[in-house]
């Protein structure tokens, strides 16, 4: 810990927000992985919210939450508002719960993402004894990440339609070449015929038909996490393959693949953060983070934060020719907050 940047806080000048930190990260050795998606939850207010909320008697036995709490509620309360932080204590209890951690080697961000997400919510659902954990179907995490999609069959025979809900805490879409954020999720929902080997089994008709099938969103979440599908495998190679396509994403979003039930069909995104990718391939390369705190927009690279302008984030839509300037360097995870008037909906 240690250092401070008050070339970043010239830049910032009177725009620096009341009450804000703004930190690099440590790298032990290829942890980018980890500081990028760390940062972008960090000034996600909702989430850094929720851990510094954490109970501040340390559990008997520590764990990856109360490392995350350490380590959001050490940055805050820093004297110096700009400086470099090492999260040595978290990743070293990362690498004692997740063997797959236990190494200097390169991580895919978005896995690294889910396995957080998800053993935070197991880690509160385990404060409570069985009787408990039936009457909490959702913790915090899911209260802010979780959607719901269902999946609607229609039957072309009958007209009959099946409608099956999943919960989800990010969405992976594919991606194509020089195309946008709203193309691709329209491909994601769009309409898929079922027929020949893959009929339908209809409870109406009591016999296999041919439908159609598509995915809609019925409930959005409050912070939407759209993970870019941007490694392909080469079954020819043996390998996966980076696809560094130009996908335009806007800085707000509207979901118009939401099913007929959804709770708000018109909820607005903010883009939050972005979770970028840099170099060849999935286990070689850097990721950094590009984040809107209040109404600029900062890159965190590990150690160094800079202040860019907002139109640099288009430098990380990506290009379908990959020697040109910054087509390695490509959005990755992004994360959208609603900005809804009535945020009840979303609950």
């Amino acid at each position: 810990m240690g250092g401070t940047s008050s070339q970043l806080e010239r830049d910032i000048g009177a725009e620096y927000p009341l009450n804000e930190h703004y930190y690099g990260l440590v790298n032990f050795g290829n942890t980018c992985y980890c500081n990028s998606v760390l940062q972008a939850l960090f000034y996600c207010k909702p989430f850094r919210d929720k851990v510094l909320k954490v109970p501040l008697e340390k559990p008997r036995k520590e764990n990856l939450l109360y490392c995350l709490y350490e380590l959001y509620s050490s940055i805050t309360s820093q004297k110096k508002r700009t400086g470099i932080y090492a999260p040595k204590k978290f990743i070293s209890r990362l690498r004692k719960e997740n063997e797959n951690y236990n190494n200097f080697l390169q991580q895919d961000a978005h896995e690294f993402l889910n396995y957080l997400l998800n053993s935070i919510s197991d880690l509160l659902r385990s404060e409570f004894d069985d009787e408990e954990k039936e009457k909490l179907k959702r913790t915090w995490v899911e209260e802010i990440f979780e959607g719901i999609i269902t999946n609607e069959t229609k039957c072309l025979t009958c007209e009959a339609v099946s409608c099956k809900d999943e919960p989800f805490m990010d969405l992976s879409v594919e991606i194509e070449q020089n195309t946008s954020l709203n193309h691709c999720l329209r491909s994601f929902s769009s309409m898929e015929t079922l027929s020949g080997a893959q009929k339908y089994f209809c409870e109406s008709c009591c016999s296999k038909q041919e439908a159609q099938k598509r995915m809609r969103i019925k409930k959005q979440p409050k912070v939407l996490a759209l993970h870019l599908k941007r490694f392909k495998y080469v079954e020819n190679d043996n390998r996966y393959k980076k696809l560094t396509y130009r996908v335009v994403f806007p800085l707000e979003l509207r979901l118009f693949i939401t099913s007929e039930h959804a709770n708000n069909p018109e909820c607005l995104y903010s883009l939050m953060s972005v979770v970028v990718h840099c170099g060849n391939g999935p286990n070689k390369g850097h990721y950094i983070c590009a984040v809107k705190s209040h109404d600029f927009w900062l890159i965190f690279d590990d150690e160094v934060v800079e202040k860019v302008d907002e139109k640099s984030i288009e430098d990380f839509f990506g290009h379908d020719n990959p020697r040109t300037s910054n087509g390695l360097e490509v959005g990755y995870i992004l994360f959208y907050e609603a900005v809804d008037n009535d945020p009840s909906l979303l609950t």
